[in-house]
């Protein structure tokens, strides 16, 4: 079976095509969800207990601050109460957030804002 160039190159804008219509629509669910996240967390509801060498804490905090959700950050390297938190919480790593109190481990928006939303 032959394939024609016509052909091929069809397949390849109708995935290019998909591609950039999948990633504007992340884009778009990750912009809805930082607002909504913002507007449900008021300050001192969001603390992350982070470390120096967390590449995930920079990513989260980059979030935060992106989307302007209120949030304070300490570093268990430096902050004795910040390393007696992080202890007590058990974690296997960082960053754990607390959302009003209640630890999370890791950084997921979606779970941030399940946590934030008042109960039904």
């Amino acid at each position: 079976m032959k394939t024609s160039k016509r052909s091929l190159l069809g397949l390849v804008a109708l995935v290019l095509a998909v591609s950039v219509a999948s990633q504007w629509w992340v884009g778009r669910h990750e912009q809805r969800l930082g607002g909504q996240v913002a507007a449900l967390a008021q300050p001192g509801d969001i603390r992350m207990l982070s470390s120096e060498t967390c590449a995930i804490c920079t990513v989260a905090r980059g979030w935060f601050n992106e989307h302007q959700v209120p949030f304070s950050e300490c570093l268990i390297e430096r902050d004795a109460q910040c390393r007696t938190d992080f202890d007590a919480t058990r974690a296997p790593g960082t960053p754990v957030i607390l959302v009003r109190g209640v630890p999370q481990l890791g950084f997921n928006p979606e779970r941030l804002r399940l946590a934030l939303q008042p109960p039904a």
